[in-house]
């Protein structure tokens, strides 16, 4: 397990070691989408993993989910994002910003706009959201035009450079967890007749379109996307040619030579193996439910470079130590994941 101790290149970031923080939605953000001081400090009371994979940010008022969530579209997020990550630097921390389109897992009640979420086509996730007014079905979302979609596209860009400017590491790009992204590469949320829409290719094609945009504007070694192969939630499916679709996705990334890849695996053993292949730079790995005495063995066999916790590092602010010396952990408060004050989120004891 020692490898996951050691420090790393990452990108044009060294790393203090292996183990980054995978991003978590904690609704705490102020009512126009700028992050709090709490912020600030919760990130900073976790800056010595090697490095920290905001939460999910919105590139626009069309990007946002759920209640709470911060942006980064606006000179006002930039500086409210400017006092988080001097806090995390202040520490000796790197960071990316996650950019995270919710596309159609969205209510109106829950953006500034109020405006019916979008999506590649007009097909509902047949799922409830909460909403200050309580659970409430999501509605179906409005299928973008071609130009629209290209204005998304235009819309992660800004976000990107807006996030360099906050002082960002990085941005990684939510392409996972049945967002946007995730609309686009599904035939049961893709239904489109353009260019966006049908082969395996097409469905690919914003994906690719919004990593090489970022990548032009912030650099390819600032840039990183997340994927989730295989994932089935909130009525995504990626059909029969999942595999077909991510080997030609990362095929495809691959030759944009991004900071990293970050794979949520769900899927095939066999994918995976497939699929870090394909990769030549960094690979980040994530595998949901991993058991403590599990840690750094994925590492250790070479399989990847780098592993992400989200629970156990929400819990423990000194995740790293608490790993090196064998000490016990504390446990997640489910109840206080989203929104909420500093219980939860910055009262968590360290050793």
């Amino acid at each position: 397990m020692n490898k996951i101790f050691e420090s790393a290149n990452l990108g044009q970031i060294t790393t203090s070691n292996r183990i980054a923080m995978a991003p978590m939605t904690r609704s705490r953000a102020l009512p126009d989408g700028t992050p709090s001081a709490i912020t600030a400090e919760y990130y900073a009371q976790r800056a010595t993993v090697g490095l920290i994979i905001t939460e999910g940010v919105q590139p626009s008022a069309d990007g946002q989910g759920y209640l709470s969530t911060p942006g980064i579209f606006s000179d006002e997020h930039v500086t409210g994002w400017k006092n988080v990550m001097s806090a995390i630097h202040a520490k000796g921390g790197h960071a990316f910003m996650q950019l995270m389109h919710a596309g159609r897992m969205s209510h109106p009640d829950n953006t500034p706009h109020h405006r019916q979420p979008v999506a590649p086509s007009a097909i509902a996730p047949n799922t409830p959201m909460f909403t200050m007014k309580g659970m409430q079905d999501i509605p179906v979302p409005r299928a973008l035009s071609t130009e629209e979609v290209r204005n998304t596209i235009s819309d992660f860009r800004l976000a990107a450079r807006k996030a360099v400017e906050s002082g960002a590491d990085g941005v990684e790009i939510h392409g996972a967890n049945a967002y946007l992204i995730h609309q686009f590469l599904a035939p049961s949320a893709n239904a489109r007749e353009d260019v966006y829409g049908g082969s395996v290719e097409n469905r690919a094609r914003f994906a690719i379109e919004v990593a090489s945009a970022i990548a032009d504007e912030i650099g390819p070694e600032r840039t990183a996307i997340r994927l989730s192969p295989g994932l089935k939630m909130w009525g995504i499916d990626e059909g029969d040619e999942s595999a077909d679709l991510y080997r030609y996705l990362v095929s495809e990334l691959n030759k944009i030579k991004l900071a990293y890849l970050h794979v949520m695996h769900v899927g095939t053993d066999s994918l995976l193996q497939e699929l870090r292949n394909l990769w030549d730079g960094d690979f980040i790995l994530n595998r949901p439910g991993r058991k403590r005495e599990e840690i750094g063995k994925d590492i250790e066999s070479g399989l990847t470079n780098f592993e992400s916790y989200g629970q156990m590092i929400l819990a423990n602010p000194d995740f790293v130590e608490r790993i090196k010396t064998h000490s016990p952990l504390n446990e997640a408060d489910h109840n206080s994941f989203y929104g909420g004050t500093e219980k939860g989120y910055t009262d968590y004891p360290f050793l």
